[in-house]
């Protein structure tokens, strides 16, 4: 009788067994399977699988992060955030996902917290990189600096994280800067010129006795490689030390304007200090000059040049704003007096010779000679061959026109002007195929947007 009784027990606790084993089975398959789409870039599949073998194997809490890394892999970030959030990470990889996705999802705060706790556990080169990413973001740049010192202790092979480390050390510690940037000029030659200009800036700002100079100079080398919101800080600095430095007035509204902002107050404020400087009436020249008040713009450049009647850089803003203002003779006369100023620098022969080919004056006996000139003093530069390129295609030698284009590109893959105007010299050929693609890739490819917006104007245009 007592058999009977648990007879029934029995049954149960051998079903029980049974679906539990099938259970398991089902789990460790699902297991495989994901390895299997993993293998073969099939995230979003592994991922899912993943996450099934992790609802059925539930003590194991790594299936839920292998889950999420698929999922991010994947690119579906909030799926990897909900099964990353499952489980606190037990791997390097699971908080640099974790981190990411938030950051993707633009949960910028939980990617902070998501860095932070994963490097009580990790000591990690890769959370170091996305927590300065999330500092920068913030424009916290000292805890920027900070996160960007551990990542290259960790691991000094990336290029990008010793030059932005250099470009903040400038703001802070510039003798330690140099030390940075050449790490990674060493690593990535592609910013050599940024660090070329960045370092000479360095040594001229060592010599200077006035403090408010030295962040001056350094904030126009950060303004010249396109870090204007650390070169907005270095004008800010400059003018804290010396409130009567209109120049550096001057440049903070430069800054503010690249950033969006107005600017003009601070562009007053340097003319109140010093309104015989050719520089801040420049600026205030380049200010209206985006404005399309270009008469005012006019007033402003010919005041610098008469405070600096010897240097061509107002000549040329004169010669560009009379252009704008339709006198394209005056305008040459500007641009020739530039060159007659600086006979010997080639990037004054190829302004005359672009203002030529762009409006379109004076291509045969000005232009073309001038882009001619220019390429003789600078025989491989991506854009004075671009620009003779240009000078041949406005004067119809299309042929010439093409070989010193494809001549610049060579030189320059990435020199978006001369995919332009190799694109127009493609469709004055009748080459429409070749054109597209250029353009195409012009719109896709620059990230400043500038030539991108060009690009897609003309795609719209010959391409509706």
């Amino acid at each position: 009788m007592s058999q009977r009784k648990w007879t029934p027990l029995y049954v149960v606790v051998l079903l029980f067994t049974i679906v539990l084993a099938l259970l398991i089975i089902s789990g460790y398959s699902n297991i495989n399977k994901a390895k299997s789409s993993q293998a073969a870039g099939d995230y979003a599949a592994a991922a899912s699988t993943y996450a099934r073998a992790a609802q059925t194997l539930f003590w194991r809490g790594d299936l839920w992060e292998q889950a999420g890394i698929s999922a991010a892999l994947a690119g579906d970030y909030s799926a990897a955030i909900v099964y990353l959030g499952k489980q606190t990470p037990r791997t390097e990889d699971g908080w640099v996902w974790l981190a990411t996705a938030q950051l993707q999802t633009g949960d910028v705060q939980s990617a902070y917290t998501s860095c932070a706790s994963g490097l009580q556990a990790f000591d990690s080169a890769r959370l170091y990189r996305l927590l300065a990413f999330v500092q920068r973001s913030q424009k916290n740049w000292d805890a920027e600096r900070s996160a960007l010192q551990n990542q290259v202790r960790l691991d000094a092979n990336e290029a990008y994280a010793h030059y932005r480390l250099g470009v903040l050390l400038m703001l802070s510690s510039p003798e330690n800067a140099r030390s940075e940037l050449k790490a990674a000029s060493a690593l990535d030659p592609e910013v050599d010129s940024a660090v070329q200009t960045l370092d000479a800036a360095l040594a001229l700002s060592s010599i200077q006795p006035d403090t408010s100079q030295q962040k001056l100079i350094l904030g126009r080398a950060l303004g010249l490689v396109q870090e204007w919101e650390l070169a907005e800080v270095a004008f800010t600095q400059a003018v804290g030390m010396d409130e009567n430095n209109a120049e550096a007035w001057a440049w903070l509204g430069e800054a503010k304007q690249q950033l969006g902002q107005d600017g003009s107050a601070e562009l007053d404020q340097a003319l109140r200090f010093d309104h015989t400087s050719a520089n801040v009436r420049a600026l205030r020249g380049l200010y209206w000059n985006r404005l399309n008040r270009y008469e005012q713009a006019l007033a402003e450049y010919l005041l610098a040049a008469e405070f600096e009647p010897e240097n061509p850089r107002w000549w040329v803003s004169i010669g560009e704003a009379h252009a704008n203002l339709g006198d394209l003779t005056a305008a040459l006369e500007a641009y020739q007096h530039a060159v007659k100023l600086a006979p010997s620098e080639a990037e004054y022969w190829r302004l005359l010779a672009a203002f030529c080919a762009e409006r379109s004056a004076y291509v045969e006996e000005i232009g073309l000679p001038a882009a001619q000139h220019a390429q003789t003093l600078l025989p491989n530069d991506p854009a004075v061959l671009d620009t003779l390129g240009f000078a041949y295609l406005a004067s119809g030698r299309y042929a010439n026109a093409e070989q010193n284009l494809k001549k610049s590109l060579e030189i320059s893959p990435e020199y978006f002007p001369a995919h332009l105007h190799l694109a127009l010299t493609y469709l004055a050929q009748g080459e429409r195929s070749a054109a597209f693609n250029s353009l195409v890739y012009v719109r896709d490819a620059d990230s400043s947007g500038v030539y991108a917006e060009a690009a897609r104007q003309l795609l719209e245009r010959y391409f509706p």
